[in-house]
C-alpha cells in the first residue's frame, strides 16, 4: 500500500473514531440502547486498522479508542455495577478483538509474503533453466561446426551461415530478456498507423512463406495519424503474426486489418489454427510459459507490455480447433504523459 493510502486509511479510522466517540457524548445516558449500539460501531476502527496495519494498527485504535472512551466511562459511572461492568468487559472484549486479528492478519501476511518469495524463486529458476537451455542448445551448435571448420570437414559457407544464425538467435534471447527485465523506453512519434503495421507484415513474409502459410492485410485508404513509437509497436506486432504463422498449417492464412474505431485505431491478427486451450489462454501473458519446443516464452509478455506502453490494450479471443483472433487498441489520441517509459 502506498503512503497516500496509508494516510488515508489514517485520517478515516481517526474519523471513525472521533465520530463514534461524539455520538457517546452527545446523547444522554439514559437512551441505553444507542450506547450499546455506539460501542458495537468501535469494532469497526479496530478492524479497518488491523487490515490496513496488521496487529500494530489495530492496537493503535484500540488505544484511540480507549483514552477517548474511559473519560466518558468515568464521568457516567454509577452504582449499577452490573452495568459498569458489561461496559468494562465491552472494552476489555474490543481489546480481545483487535491482539486476535491483527495476530490472524500479519500471520496471513508473512505467509503470503513467504508464497511470494517461494514463486519468485521458482519463476528465477524456470527462466533461468529456460534461457541456459536454449543457449546451451545454440552454443553446441557453434561450438560443433567451429571444430567442423578447424578439422576442415564440411562445407565452410554453411558452416559459417549455421554460426551466423545461432549467433543471432542468442542474440535475441538477450535482447528479450533484457527487454523484459528493464523499462521500455518508448519515444512516440507523429507516424501512419498503415504504415508501422505494414512493416510489420513485410517482416513476416519471409517466415509465413517457408512456413507455406498466406498473409493477408487490409488496410483502410485514410491515413491513420498517431503517436506511437513505431519501432517497439512494430516489434510487439512482429511477434503476435508470428506466433499466428506458427499457430497455422501449411495453406492456411493469416488475416491482419486495421481499421478505426471512435477514439482507437484497432488491429486484428486472426488464424485459422489449432487454436488454445484455456490453460495455455490463462497464461499466455505469463513470463517464461511456453509449450513451443524453443523461444524464452516472453514474446507475448514483451507485446502486452509495449501495448499497454502506449495506453492500449490487448485481448484474445481463441479456441481448440478454431484458431485465434487477437485485438489490439491502441488510442488514435494518447493522454499526455510526462513519462512514456513503462
Amino acid at each position: 500500500m502506498q503512503f497516500a493510502e496509508k494516510k488515508h486509511a489514517v485520517i478515516l479510522i481517526a474519523v471513525l473514531i472521533a465520530v463514534i466517540t461524539y455520538l457517546h457524548y452527545s446523547t444522554v445516558e439514559e437512551a441505553h440502547e444507542y450506547h450499546d449500539i455506539y460501542r458495537e460501531f468501535y469494532y469497526i476502527p479496530v478492524l479497518f486498522g488491523a487490515l490496513v496495519f496488521g496487529l500494530k494498527g489495530a492496537l493503535l485504535a484500540y488505544a484511540s479508542i480507549s483514552i477517548l472512551y474511559l473519560p466518558y466511562l468515568l464521568m457516567t459511572w454509577t452504582d449499577q455495577m452490573t452495568t459498569e461492568a458489561n461496559k468494562l468487559l465491552h472494552l476489555l472484549l474490543q481489546g480481545f478483538f483487535a491482539v486476535f486479528s491483527g495476530m490472524l492478519i500479519d500471520r496471513d501476511r508473512r505467509h503470503r509474503n513467504q508464497l511470494d518469495k517461494e514463486r519468485y524463486l521458482a519463476g528465477l529458476g524456470q527462466a533461468t533453466a529456460v534461457i541456459v537451455h536454449d543457449i546451451r542448445n545454440y552454443l553446441i551448435t557453434i561450438l560443433g561446426f567451429t571444430k567442423r571448420i578447424q578439422e576442415g570437414k564440411g562445407e565452410g559457407e554453411t558452416a559459417l551461415r549455421a554460426i551466423r544464425e545461432s549467433a543471432l538467435t542468442m542474440q535475441g534471447i538477450v535482447h528479450d530478456v533484457l527487454d523484459f527485465s528493464m523499462p521500455i523506453h518508448l519515444k512516440p512519434t507523429l507516424e501512419d498507423f498503415r504504415d508501422t503495421v505494414r512493416r510489420a507484415c513485410d517482416s513476416c513474409k519471409a517466415k509465413a512463406q517457408e512456413q507455406g502459410v498466406a498473409l493477408t492485410v487490409e488496410l483502410t485508404r485514410e491515413t491513420l495519424p498517431t503517436q506511437v513509437d513505431a519501432v517497439h509497436l512494430e516489434r510487439a506486432i512482429v511477434n503476435l503474426i508470428n506466433n499466428a504463422i506458427d499457430a497455422s498449417d501449411k495453406d492456411q492464412e493469416v488475416n491482419i486489418s486495421v481499421s478505426p474505431d471512435k477514439d482507437h485505431l484497432v488491429i486484428r491478427i486472426k488464424d485459422h489454427g489449432s487454436g488454445m486451450d484455456k490453460e495455455t489462454l490463462d497464461n499466455i501473458f505469463i513470463p517464461f510459459y511456453t509449450k513451443k519446443s524453443s523461444g524464452t516464452g516472453l514474446g507475448m509478455p514483451i507485446a502486452k507490455k509495449i501495448v499497454e506502453g502506449h495506453q492500449g490494450r490487448i485481448h484474445i479471443l481463441s479456441r481448440p480447433g478454431q484458431g485465434t483472433e487477437i485485438t489490439i487498441e491502441i488510442p488514435q489520441s494518447p493522454k499526455k504523459r510526462e513519462s512514456w517509459n513503462s
